[in-house]
């Protein structure tokens, strides 16, 4: 069996764990992401450019992000919902944004207030303003392994709006298993026919522990040759519109993971840890990150 001799890891704690848990200050925004920068992470998803009374954790992005020590290794990337949130982003400074659009309907309308067709129908004219700016943009396809109100989402729905995004000019695509739906068969359907249908697009895959399959996912999705990963320090998060979907994989138990398997990562788990127990100390309540508790095999 072959895997990858090296991982992407993109940490999201600061925005996607931090959206769902009870509102912090900014102060402990900044210290948080300021301290996963120092852990040899290479890619920080840092704040999205929603609007407050939908997502109101993230009020306050443009504050955090202008106080941020920001290191020149890193890629720092924003969460934007529309055209006015990329415009918010980019003015901020941000070259790197992220678009989430729900393979289900009702997921999407409970999420941004919008049919999945209406997100897509505004993708061309987002695409355009982001790279006319010489910055990226990344499809998340949320949803892509099952809704919680929907249940099931059919493979082809998901290739549909990858579909879409294609056409619109995106550079590239992440699955995010919101509801912590996904198992390794599924996985491995949804990667190979996506794969079979667009062999060239780069695809990151964003996985929930919801049921606790999370890194069994990382492991069928690395014999399939991803090599790019969402997580987020100490299993912060999950997404405040699918209800019982709390709990994202966690940055440092993916970490662990990798290393062990000699895939290296370029993190230092022993720092990670330290943020892991920081995340905790700034939330105000125990996370669910077994290495957070259980520390690494060897201390």
């Amino acid at each position: 069996m072959t895997f990858p001799s090296s991982v992407s890891v993109r940490e999201v704690g600061p925005r996607d764990g931090l959206q769902n848990e009870d509102p912090v200050p900014a102060d402990a925004k900044v210290e948080l992401i300021d301290a996963l920068g120092r852990t040899g992470l290479r890619r920080i998803e840092a704040v999205s450019f929603v609007h407050p009374k939908a997502i109101p954790q993230m009020a306050d992005a443009d504050e955090v992000w202008s106080r941020v020590r920001r290191s020149p290794d890193i890629r720092y990337s924003a969460l934007v919902p529309n055209v006015r949130g990329a415009e918010r982003a980019l003015a901020a400074g941000f070259t790197e944004l992220e678009v989430v659009v729900s393979a289900s309907d009702t997921h999407n309308r409970r999420n941004i207030n919008r049919t999945t067709a209406e997100s897509l129908a505004d993708l061309p004219a987002l695409s355009e303003l982001v790279h006319a700016a010489g910055g990226t943009l990344q499809l998340i396809v949320s949803t892509a392994w099952g809704c919680p109100y929907e249940g099931d989402v059919p493979v082809s729905r998901v290739l549909s709006v990858v579909s879409s995004g294609i056409l619109a000019g995106v550079d590239s695509l992440a699955y995010g298993d919101t509801t912590g739906m996904a198992t390794p068969p599924r996985v491995t359907r949804l990667v190979e026919e996506t794969r079979a249908a667009h062999p060239s697009l780069p695809l990151g895959l964003h996985f929930h522990n919801t049921r606790g399959t999370g890194l069994a996912n990382v492991y069928a999705a690395l014999q399939l040759g991803v090599t790019d990963f969402d997580a987020s320090v100490g299993g912060l998060g999950g997404c405040p519109y699918a209800p019982g979907a709390s709990g994202n994989i966690a940055t440092e138990e993916l970490v662990y993971l990798l290393e062990d398997m000699g895939i290296d990562t370029g993190v230092d788990l022993p720092a990670l840890i330290e943020v892991a127990g920081l995340a905790e100390r700034l939330v105000g309540r125990k996370l669910d990150s077994q290495v957070l508790r259980a520390g690494p095999a060897v201390r």
